[in-house]
């Protein structure tokens, strides 16, 4: 927030000037001193606008004791001075303007309320704007940043009156060094961390967590760490895809800093693609955040259409896996500040940014604002002090279960004992380190979870490159798709608070299904880790031929449980959320028109015996029934019930009975 006047490359005191006031007064200016002061005053100023303050300091000294009313020497004096760091001696002379004029300059009173904030003397810094806005020469312009700055000193005083939960902890010693490290973030599995450094320039390191500690940061390497800077990364879930910023890539940009993408193959990073001129602009886009799902890419642009200087923007992927032109977040997050670093948490629905713009502390402050049921957003919040400061708060990274957040920070308070080890003999050298505390409640995301997977063939064991779809039962939509990768391996992030259907499909193969059901926060603290086995469809079945009968009839396949499909309590009526695994059942029909199936129902032992047996039957039925409606021949299905009498795990527990209440099918001859 600071905008201090002081740091002009003019070296006038005061780069923002009320109108000057010629009338006759009890102060000496340039146009009434003595020769000897207005020449000494002269010379100091050629000295401080080369940098040499001490020099101009004595200089006006000396100007002042020929003439002890010469404002302007006084005001100079004063900007040496606050140049120096010596604030004190600054607010003792710029008072002593004030008492000889308040209407001379009246942006003194501007500067004195800026220095006080600058102290952390917020009640003299509101004092000094009000009387500055109240002033009737007070110049509109910084008229309209004093008010800005009172309201956000105002909350700073409400905010520190009322300190959220904050106790940050340095990430590792074997991460932080005497360089920069900034903008962490880490894969959905807790496993990887990819940070900045800047050395002599910005490269990305990955550290790895081992017995709980993060270890040494290693060079990410080539191609995607040159010699130029690389910086400001967003990791997807799985950690497979990396996208980042790079800069001043003349042959392959669009602007100054352009976002880019790798993926790793066979363990190796593919060479960085340009994500096109859909994301990138001939201006500068960079610090971008992909969502869980890989399908939206948020991000920060200085481009000609924005609200302010900086604003938030957000491209989503199409049917077909293509970018679409980005679009901005609007007013109610934008403003005429800049907005940076966002980070949207795998919940989908929940954006941590930072601002200048908003009513904050300082600097840049950390907001959190969640996309409603309307698709717009809420109000940013600022996250609170002692979280923000007067200082500039870099991007966060909140973990999946919305506890933990993580940051990169400078101040020197926040390092245990002071400076680190590595500072000793340093303790000049300002750098910023990786910390993480806990978040407090009011603020976190809705916690997540994932399913870490992976595909293997029944037979051989070998991995299967397949097809992954997640779908939310409740609302009938799909929540995600993604293919594994070589390895048959593939991550997912599923938000907790709905249930979801699992489908993994490859051709010539049987699908496999699961069901997550997460409806309540509770419901799923660990991640699901699973191998899905996947059965070959027999030949006979994939042959286009119609299959004709043997002697010998071939033998059924195993019996593959369809995990999403649903009956109302103790009845054979389907629930709507079966829709998903009975058309994808269909499908694989359509696909295979020579295979015939059956349907097997199966209950728990609780009730009659008699009773169980005839309500798998229904249920069963229920099934087949859906099928031929939706055009599959009833001579290609069979049903059967078989009640409690196949038991495929306890019925002594909650758990085991809904195990053993399923529908399953397998392959006939």
């Amino acid at each position: 927030m600071t905008r201090s006047i002081f740091k002009c490359v003019s070296v006038v005191f005061l780069c923002l000037l009320g109108q000057f006031i010629f009338a006759q007064s009890n102060f000496k200016t340039k146009k009434t001193a003595s020769d000897k002061a207005v020449k000494l005053y002269k010379e100091g100023f050629n000295y401080a606008r080369k940098g040499h303050e001490y020099k101009a300091i004595k200089l006006y000294e000396k100007a002042l004791k020929k003439e002890p009313t010469f404002i302007e020497a006084k005001i100079e004096l004063a900007g040496s001075h606050y140049r120096l760091g010596k604030q004190e001696e600054t607010v003792k002379i710029l008072k002593e303007v004030l008492a000889l004029s308040r209407d001379y300059r009246p942006s003194i009173l501007y500067t004195l309320g800026t220095i006080e904030y600058e102290k952390e003397h917020y009640e003299g810094a509101i004092s000094y704007w009000e009387a500055f806005i109240k002033h009737p020469k007070a110049r509109e312009s910084t008229r309209k940043k004093a008010q800005k700055e009172l309201s956000n000193v105002r909350f700073a005083v409400e905010a520190m009156k009322n300190p959220v939960p904050f106790d940050p902890k340095p990430l590792s010693p074997y991460v932080n060094t005497p360089f920069s490290e900034y903008l962490p973030t880490i894969t959905a599995d807790g496993q990887t961390l990819i940070y900045t450094m800047r050395t002599r320039d910005e490269d990305f390191m990955v550290s790895k967590l081992k017995d709980g500690v993060w270890q040494a940061g290693e060079n990410l390497g080539r191609p995607i760490n040159t010699t130029d800077n690389e910086g400001a990364q967003s990791i997807a879930a799985d950690g497979k895809t990396l996208y980042f910023t790079a800069c001043d890539r003349k042959y392959e940009g669009y602007g100054s800093c352009d976002i880019y993408k790798t993926t790793i193959v066979d363990g190796k990073w593919e060479k960085p693609r340009n994500m096109g001129k859909n994301i990138n602009t001939s201006g500068w886009e960079s610090l971008p955040s992909i969502s869980a799902d890989g399908n939206s890419l948020y991000f920060s642009s200085a481009r000609t259409d924005n609200v302010g200087g900086r604003d938030l923007w957000v491209s989503h992927k199409d049917g077909l896996g293509k970018w679409q032109k980005a679009v901005n977040l609007g007013n109610v997050i934008n403003t005429k500040g800049d907005e940076q670093a966002p980070f949207i948490h795998p919940d989908g629905k929940t954006l941590y940014f930072m601002s200048t713009g908003h009513q904050g502390m300082g600097l840049h402050d950390l907001f959190v604002t969640r996309k409603q049921s309307d698709g717009t957003w809420s109000t940013p919040k600022n996250l609170g002090y002692p979280i923000n400061t007067k200082h500039s708060e870099g991007g966060l990274y909140v973990s999946l279960d919305g506890k933990t957040a993580y940051f990169a920070s400078d101040r020197q308070e926040l390092r245990e004992g002071g400076p680190s080890a590595f500072e000793k003999g340093s303790q000049t050298r300002k750098h910023t380190d990786l910390y993480y505390f806990e978040l407090y409640e009011e603020v976190r995301p809705a916690p997540v979870t994932y399913v870490k997977a992976k595909v293997i063939d029944a037979q051989t064991g070998r991995p299967l490159q397949s097809k992954v779809e997640f779908v939310n039962l409740r609302e009938q939509t799909i929540h995600t798709e993604a293919r594994t990768d070589n390895t048959g391996a593939f991550l997912v992030c599923l938000p907790l608070g709905n249930n979801f259907a699992l489908n993994v499909s490859k051709k010539d193969y049987l699908f496999h299904s699961e069901n997550f059901e997460l409806t309540t926060a509770s419901s799923q603290k660990e991640p699901f880790i699973l191998e899905i086995a996947l059965q070959p469809i027999p030949e006979v079945v994939v042959e286009e031929k119609p299959v004709v009968s043997t002697s010998t009839p071939m033998p059924k396949t195993k019996a593959i449980v369809l995990k999403n499909i649903f009956f109302e309590t103790a009845k054979a009526d389907l629930r709507p959320e079966s829709t998903a695994e009975l058309n994808r059942l269909k499908s694989m029909l359509d696909e295979y028109p020579n295979m015939r199936i059956q349907i097997n129902g199966h209950t728990d032992n609780v009730g009659k015996e008699t009773d169980n047996l005839d309500l798998s039957q229904r249920r069963a039925k229920a099934v087949t029934d859906y099928l031929t409606r939706n055009g599959i021949s009833a001579n290609r299905l069979r049903s059967k019930g078989f009640g409690e009498s196949q038991p495929i795990d306890t019925n002594a527990t909650p758990e085991g009975r809904q195990n053993n209440r399923r529908t399953e099918f397998v392959i006939l001859n």
